[in-house]
């Protein structure tokens, strides 16, 4: 993998153009039926790479005639395909927490995903004692054959030292393709708040795709106030504490402004519980130093990217080309015995021509 954790990114050479699939789609909604009058960058699907594949593998029970656990790889390959089928994007681009991508939080909140790691029987389906691999081996063997199947198909992929994918994938959406519409793939709550116009969040685990009335609907308030509430809500999955009695209904129900199409920040916050005396507002300015501090860990909007890994990204994003080879993945998939679990590797591979396409008449 690992070469291409170190910057981020490889792409492939191309194959010929004649095996292109001559069967176009009908597309819905605001998205045109010919794919030769779209351009590259109108709809673009940014994945979460580690966040799919880590519910990928701790689902799918596939093994290969090898007995080997296969599921996160083949899990990955498929819901990518399915997505990109659903959504028709003109282009995709896979961001992976790069090395250390904790480390910048985890000055700030030393315990900031203290207890994240992989813990043995993540996918209970699997029975590990038969397998050639323990679990961890396995999502590590799986993770870097996904990458070396990722680099032989139209994707751009990133992946940044000391950065977590978030930091990427907002600054893509919200910055480097800012004109472009975005669809976000990730089961991760921390996209809520990038949600907008432009930008919308699909869940592959729920198979649900948040707009903003969507989260106003689920989660309360439209996204522009997500972040409010949830600095704090805290984050159990990350490991960030709130503040001890107050979710997000609580607070909502003490600051009804939070439900309005308005933006109601952590300042506003603090500032309208300053001048009343309930104990919930009481509360919130006595634990003012954790709004803050969750604030730092959880906001999206503006990434803690260096100018110079900001350049990096857009060059990335702008400058390379990845092209399809075929007989490249036909060689892995022979390797890895797969059949089993993609019987029809031609019919898998139809969409990833299409994204082929529209590299090939780059406009």
């Amino acid at each position: 993998m690992m070469s291409l954790l170190k910057m981020g990114l490889r792409m492939s050479n191309g194959y010929d153009r004649n095996l292109l699939t001559k069967r176009f789609y009908d597309y819905e909604g605001d998205i045109e039926t010919n794919p030769t009058s779209r351009k590259l960058n109108d709809h673009v699907l940014v994945v979460d790479g580690f966040n799919t594949f880590i519910r990928a593998f701790s689902v799918n029970p596939s093994l290969n005639e090898d007995g080997s656990h296969v599921g996160g790889l083949v899990g990955f390959l498929k819901s990518i395909r399915y997505t990109i089928n659903k959504f028709k994007p003109t282009r995709c681009i896979i961001v992976f927490d790069g090395k250390n991508s904790s480390k910048p939080r985890q000055k700030v909140f030393p315990e900031y995903k203290a207890g994240r790691k992989v813990r043995s029987r993540l996918n209970r389906n699997v029975d590990w004692a038969t397998t050639p691999q323990d679990e961890s081996e396995s999502i590590k063997r799986q993770l870097g054959r996904l990458v070396e199947y990722l680099e032989h198909l139209p994707l751009t992929l990133l992946a940044l030292d000391n950065l977590e994918a978030d930091d990427v994938i907002s600054y893509i959406c919200t910055s480097t393709l800012k004109d472009s519409k975005c669809t976000i793939m990730s089961a991760d709550k921390d996209f809520y708040q990038l949600v907008n116009d432009k930008i919308q969040l699909y869940s592959p685990t729920k198979k649900v795709t948040y707009d903003r009335d969507l989260i106003r609907k689920e989660f309360g308030v439209y996204p522009q106030n997500v972040l409010t509430c949830r600095i704090v809500d805290g984050d159990k999955s990350d490991g960030i504490p709130g503040v001890r009695g107050i979710g997000v209904k609580t607070l909502v129900k003490e600051f009804p402004t939070l439900t309005d199409d308005e933006h109601f920040d952590a300042k506003e916050l603090l500032v309208s519980a300053n001048k009343k005396t309930t104990r919930i507002s009481e509360m919130l300015v006595k634990n003012e130093y954790i709004i803050k501090r969750n604030y730092i860990l959880m906001q999206l909007h503006d990434p803690d990217i260096k100018n110079q890994i900001k350049l990096k990204i857009v060059d990335a994003v702008n400058s390379l080309a990845p092209k399809l080879v075929k007989y490249q993945l036909q060689t892995l998939f022979v390797k890895d015995k797969l059949w089993g679990q993609i019987p029809n590797f031609d019919n898998w591979l139809t969409e990833f021509n299409i994204l082929d396409h529209y590299w090939k008449n780059k406009k």
